[in-house]
């Protein structure tokens, strides 16, 4: 059996690695550009292959499944903040009547064909017995692998899964800067726009510690259908084009999602968000037009599916009184975004119980009438 690391162990495991990891990073930039220009469509005649890393057939049958459920539930869900500070100890997470299994019954019952799983946001606290932290569910009253039992149910009842990772930790800094260390001004409270410097940032420890989660979350659960890394700006190109393409060579069947923010997915930050086999359209629709899936980046053509994320009510996670939007809404933008050629993963948060609220499973049998997916 692995031994459970502190943060402290981490870091004297891995410091010996630095030097490597980094000279990695570094170069990992040259080598996925020279792995895209081998598949340049150029040359070719008609629509082309593209540059992408998965082929076209594979990037298409990922877009098939049309209509999944995002599952905020964590740390977050008990604190009462989105963005908590990472400093509450692990019992903070207190589900009492945890039912996994309930989450995928209703996504399945509602037509959604797939699903994903915040396994670690900003606070750090991880939804798996992680053997790189203590900072997890092996430390809380109730000790289930929620990472398991998701894996389990979506897999029992046919659904197709994914995990969400955040690259911005509270917890787990080893040096970093996190978005919450930076004193904003008002010009500042915003991700930033193509070419302006991200304040944030990582160190080469904490990329190392991302990897080994990934890897972790990969080899006990995996294969997995989407790997969602949000907050992908503070990892920096190097390590960013590294990481993507370390995931894509473990699991070369899954589409990687590096989020790059809120917005309609019409501009696209580069320096903020590639390599991505996805664009995020977060709290917004797609153009009325339909939503762009060849881009050309770089210099060379890609072909890039649209996924739409946005909360069954206001917030991410579940947060007394906040009910479900009214269901014209909600319909009006599942059917539009489906018909302008995004994917929709809608935000479905159980609460404190560790269950999906009953206002919102009925919401979303309502919604199923009202729409076609």
């Amino acid at each position: 059996m692995t031994q459970r690391l502190s943060r402290r162990a981490f870091v004297t495991r891995t410091v010996a690695g630095t030097g490597a990891a980094a000279m990695v990073a570094a170069t990992a930039g040259r080598t996925g550009q020279g792995a895209a220009k081998a598949a340049d469509p150029s040359s070719q005649g008609g629509e082309g292959p593209g540059a992408q890393r998965l082929p076209l057939a594979r990037l298409r049958e990922w877009e098939s499944l049309g209509y999944g459920m995002f599952i905020h539930f964590g740390m977050s869900t008990f604190v009462g903040k989105e963005l908590p500070d990472g400093k509450a100890p692990a019992s903070t997470y207190a589900p009492d009547r945890l039912d996994v299994d309930q989450w995928v019954g209703v996504a399945r019952d509602a037509g959604m064909t797939y699903a994903v799983l915040t396994a670690k946001h900003v606070a750090g606290h991880c939804l798996w017995p992680s053997d790189h932290t203590d900072y997890d569910v092996a430390e809380s009253s109730d000790k289930t692998d929620v990472a398991e039992a998701f894996v389990t149910a979506c897999r029992r009842k046919g659904l197709r899964l994914g995990f969400y990772y955040c690259s911005w930790d509270n917890h787990h800094k080893f040096g970093s800067q996190t978005p919450s260390d930076v004193k904003w001004t008002a010009a500042m409270n915003r991700f930033p726009k193509p070419g302006e410097a991200l304040a944030p940032f990582t160190t080469s420890l904490y990329q190392s510690f991302q990897t080994a989660q990934l890897e972790e979350l990969i080899a006990r659960y995996g294969p997995l259908a989407e790997l969602w890394i949000d907050i992908p700006g503070v990892l920096g190109r190097g390590y960013r084009t590294y990481l993507y393409e370390h995931l894509g060579r473990l699991q070369p069947e899954a589409v990687i999602m590096m989020n790059s923010g809120i917005g309609s997915g019409e501009d696209y930050n580069v320096a903020y968000a590639w390599p991505s086999d996805l664009i995020a359209i977060e709290r917004r629709m797609p153009p009325e037009a339909g939503h762009r899936r060849w881009r050309e980046i770089e210099g060379k053509r890609y072909y890039i599916p649209g996924e739409l994320c946005d909360p069954i009510g206001k917030n991410w996670f579940w947060v007394e009184g906040d009910n479900a939007r009214p269901i014209d809404e909600l319909a009006n933008q599942v059917s539009a975004a489906r018909s302008r050629g995004v994917n929709v993963l809608l935000n479905v948060p159980p609460d404190r119980h560790g269950r999906i609220p009953d206002g919102h499973v009925q919401a979303l049998m309502a919604l199923k009438k009202r729409i076609q997916t």
